[in-house]
């Protein structure tokens, strides 16, 4: 089977893009974060809002996608050990030696903890307690903030191999065969449905909360999402059908966008309903997704020189970029360096962080699994772009 280099591209793109956002959100005014900027900009809030209705969407369909690719070959309990392994280990190291930082930067910033952060690690080890909102997640004691990602896709890995069975049963395979059918306008806007169900069912009861127990909307949402990816792997009439779209979906998309955009606009008088607007962002989620899979399909299905290095780098990035932004804003703050020179060096920072500490973990046998890489031994029986593979 040839390797799916449009995938393997995507999926380093989309966690490049999950960096810029959370550096975006110390700027971008009135929305919550761990720490916020006084240069806030209101003129963020439109481009972040664009990408926000579908990033972290992109992120689980492309990780259904890469477990039908690890499905291969390999038995269930198998699939379940291996992922459990590279995904709950990460987890847990990132709980108690990475994300503490940006905790205790939050709660020193908002005046519930006092300076000094041996003393806040003795606290946090021995699970607080808090001051209520002393940092996102204080009230369970320890959190683990942006690494949310990690539990709720090891969820929906284990709800998908306890329910191979019957999704590799008759019933199951016609299903499967029904999505990777579809074509044309079915597959601009039927793919869509199920989420605009889940927000008419569940999206006015559940409201994110990123915490795996009270998130059922979002649980419904990526897991739809993770089984569509799960589907379509490399099913090559799907993929081909995407491409054809890739024009109509990226204009459907940016029309729908200007509907959502001109909705919320609306004087409180004439304010459109909340309910209407989330299907309409469905809508937009779906087309987006589905240009960026045709679009992506057509121009990154070829092996650039810059795709091994990023399926090796890209999961030890992602548990280290929050941290790294938190620590590189503790420095910068203080030096009042404007709303334009700061940003810049906020980013080349949390670049050259997240760059010089990869490389360190790509070279420990002992730091390899505790970022989500394959050890050594069997890195080295493996194409370079295979190597760190989440």
């Amino acid at each position: 089977m040839n390797r799916r280099h449009d995938i393997d591209a995507l999926r380093a793109l989309a966690f490049g893009l999950v960096i810029l956002y959370h550096v975006a959100m110390y700027y971008v005014a009135d929305w919550p974060w761990h720490l916020k900027s006084p240069h806030a900009a209101e003129w963020l809030q439109l481009p972040m809002r664009s990408l926000n209705l579908w990033r972290m969407d992109l992120v689980f369909l492309i990780s259904g996608l890469a477990l039908g690719f690890l499905q291969r070959g390999q038995g269930a309990g198998a699939l379940f050990r291996q992922r459990s392994w590279r995904l709950l280990l990460p987890l847990v190291f990132g709980m108690v030696v990475v994300v503490p930082f940006q905790a205790y930067a939050q709660g020193v910033a908002n005046g519930s903890i006092a300076p000094g952060f041996g003393a806040f690690l003795l606290r946090y080890a021995a699970g607080g307690p808090w001051p209520k909102n002393a940092f996102d997640g204080s009230d369970f004691g320890v959190t683990w903030n942006h690494l949310w990602y990690l539990p709720y896709l090891w969820l929906y890995t284990s709800v998908l191999v306890l329910l191979l069975p019957a999704l590799q049963s008759a019933a199951g395979q016609r299903l499967r065969q029904a999505f990777a059918g579809l074509r044309g306008a079915a597959l601009l806007v039927l793919p869509a449905l199920p989420l605009m169900a889940w927000s008419l069912l569940l999206w006015p009861h559940f409201p994110p909360t990123h915490d795996l127990i009270g998130d059922g909307w979002l649980h419904a949402v990526y897991f739809t999402l993770f089984l569509y990816g799960w589907w379509i792997g490399t099913d090559e009439g799907w993929w081909a059908a995407a491409a054809r779209l890739r024009w109509p979906a990226l204009g459907a998309a940016l029309m729908l966008l200007a509907v959502y955009v001109g909705l919320r606009a609306l004087p409180p008088e004439g304010a459109a309903p909340r309910q209407l607007l989330r299907l309409v962002a469905d809508l937009y989620l779906w087309t987006a997704l589905l240009a960026i899979l045709g679009w992506g399909h057509l121009k990154l299905n070829r092996p650039w020189r810059w795709l091994p290095w990023a399926n090796a780098s890209v999961y030890p990035w992602y548990v280290l970029h929050q941290t790294v932004i938190i620590v590189a804003i503790w420095w910068l703050a203080p030096l009042q360096l404007g709303p334009v020179v700061e940003p810049v060096l906020l980013v080349l920072l949390t670049v050259a962080g997240c760059w010089a500490i990869t490389a360190l973990v790509r070279r420990s046998a002992w730091l390899r699994p505790l970022f989500g890489l394959h050890s050594c031994r069997l890195a080295a029986r493996q194409p370079r772009a295979l190597c760190g593979q989440a």
